[in-house]
């Protein structure tokens, strides 16, 4: 078992804000929270600390934050 908890979340639309997707994912407990994380540098896009709360994050895009790993997919993205 990996110590990080791999999460694919898949978006409705072309893209969604940061802080949505921590707080969508049940990451954590609120936007308020969520934006909290983001400002103190807890969390990584595509390998580099991100501290933008309202970052448009696309499909193709991997999140980290503390040791859970987000892969971002768009739903065309889906196996048919």
């Amino acid at each position: 078992m990996s110590d990080s908890d791999n999460i694919i979340a898949e978006l409705e639309s072309e893209f969604v804000e940061l802080y949505k997707i921590l707080k969508f994912e049940g990451l954590s407990e609120s936007g308020g929270n969520a934006k909290q994380a983001i400002a103190d540098g807890l969390v990584s896009v595509n390998g580099e600390v991100e501290t933008r709360k309202r970052k448009k994050i696309r499909p193709g895009d991997q999140i980290d934050f503390i040791d859970h790993h987000i892969d971002v997919v768009g739903k065309s993205d889906e196996v048919e």
